[in-house]
């Protein structure tokens, strides 16, 4: 598949309005990892267990613990896809980069 000019400026449009939705999954996914820190120590508070061991357990097996698992789950699955996106968007720029310079190499080498 060739590289062109058309594909490399798509590539950066792409960069520039993605960016930000990146930004925005990785902060979620922050978000959520930090919450669920919370969501477990509350639950621990209100267990009925006595020991620690069974306040833990109790609160992990929570719909509402489980649920932000979840959460979390698919804010990184959403997270690492627009990284990847975005890491491909800029290999096509580098090798449009790079394929034109080949070109203008070429092109005074045979004048």
């Amino acid at each position: 598949m060739e590289t062109t000019e058309k594909s490399a400026t798509e590539a950066r449009k792409f960069l520039y309005t993605k960016g930000s939705e990146h930004g925005k999954a990785k902060a979620n996914r922050s978000y959520l990892e930090q919450f669920l820190k919370v969501k477990l120590a509350l639950l621990m508070k209100d267990s009925t267990e006595t020991t620690m061991a069974g306040k833990e357990m109790d609160a992990k097996t929570h719909p509402d613990y489980l649920e932000i698992l979840h959460g979390i789950k698919i804010a990184q699955e959403e997270e690492v896809t627009l990284f990847w996106q975005l890491k491909s968007a800029e290999a096509t720029i580098d090798i449009y980069r790079t394929e034109s310079a080949n070109n203008r190499a070429t092109d005074r080498g045979m004048a």
